[in-house]
């Protein structure tokens, strides 16, 4: 049985409950963006029915040269974040890359995030459990999915059982990544609710994001549909409203005017899904 988990006014994933999603823009530009963004997606979640969390990165520390955009910072970013709460009503969601960061983080954010590459540091795990309200853990893309145990039991130990476990493609040779589908169902087994990551896994690495060769969004609606079919609870799919002039990722989000499309294709996938699963 996977665990159900309250979030704010939401409720995710139990036997019962639709599939919901964790979007918004890579990194905080500027308010405009993110409060404008957030107002689309909300709307398309209530049309749909459609369960919505919002994430964007206050900051983003593994950014592949000095110079590049790395975003707002703690206390403006986790600032502008509230405000995206109080306005819509929506649970946000934001990652943390030092134990510091923490304990500001965890009394904004209904959701702190471990990244990928932080997922196997022990102290940062046990601080996030501690204080953090709800965690959502992105797997390693260096780890087997069953290997995803090993952080579990970190925040369990911490005390924190409100758990997401995301998947995001694991290394495949040199810059790309693969995802392999049947890692929805072994993490499922440690109880928990498990999302994909649909728009990193399609990043190519080493190649500048604003390159348009730095990843392959074709692939995010193709790996959705697949994501959803083989028992995704949730999907992260980072979307902007101008994408190509995004300051981060811009190769790899999803354009903000094709969300609806992807998100009304999925929940007639995801019906059926639970329709034969029940």
């Amino acid at each position: 049985m996977i665990k159900e988990i309250k979030i704010h006014n939401l409720k995710i994933g139990g036997k019962r409950n639709p599939f919901f999603i964790i979007s918004g823009p890579c990194v905080i530009e500027n308010e405009k963006i993110v409060m404008k963004t957030a107002s689309a997606i909300k709307n398309i979640s209530i049309r749909l029915k459609i369960p919505f969390i919002f994430k964007s990165s206050y900051k983003k520390d593994n950014r592949g040269k000095v110079t590049s955009y790395q975003g707002p910072g703690l206390k403006r970013g986790l600032r502008i974040l509230e405000k995206v709460r109080d306005e819509f009503d929506i649970p946000i969601l934001s990652d943390v890359h030092s134990i510091e960061e923490v304990k500001p983080a965890s009394e904004v954010l209904d959701i702190v995030q471990i990244p990928a590459f932080l997922s196997q540091q022990t102290s940062l795990a046990i601080a996030v459990g501690k204080n953090a309200k709800v965690v959502n853990v992105k797997k390693g893309q260096f780890l087997a999915p069953e290997d995803i145990k090993n952080t579990v039991g970190k925040l369990e130990f911490a005390g924190n059982k409100n758990i997401i476990l995301t998947e995001r493609g694991t290394v495949f040779g040199y810059h790309r990544l693969v995802v392999d589908m049947r890692s929805f169902d072994i993490m499922h087994t440690l109880g928990y609710p498990v999302v994909f990551d649909v728009t990193h896994s399609i990043r190519i690495y080493g190649i500048p994001s604003k390159q348009s060769g730095g990843g392959e969004p074709q692939f995010i609606f193709s790996l959705a549909k697949a994501g959803i079919a083989a028992g995704a609870d949730g999907l992260f799919i980072e979307t902007h409203p101008e994408s190509k002039k995004a300051l981060c990722d811009a190769a790899s989000m999803l354009p903000l005017n094709k969300l609806g499309r992807l998100l009304a294709l999925l929940k007639d996938i995801h019906n059926v899904v639970r329709k034969h699963k029940n």
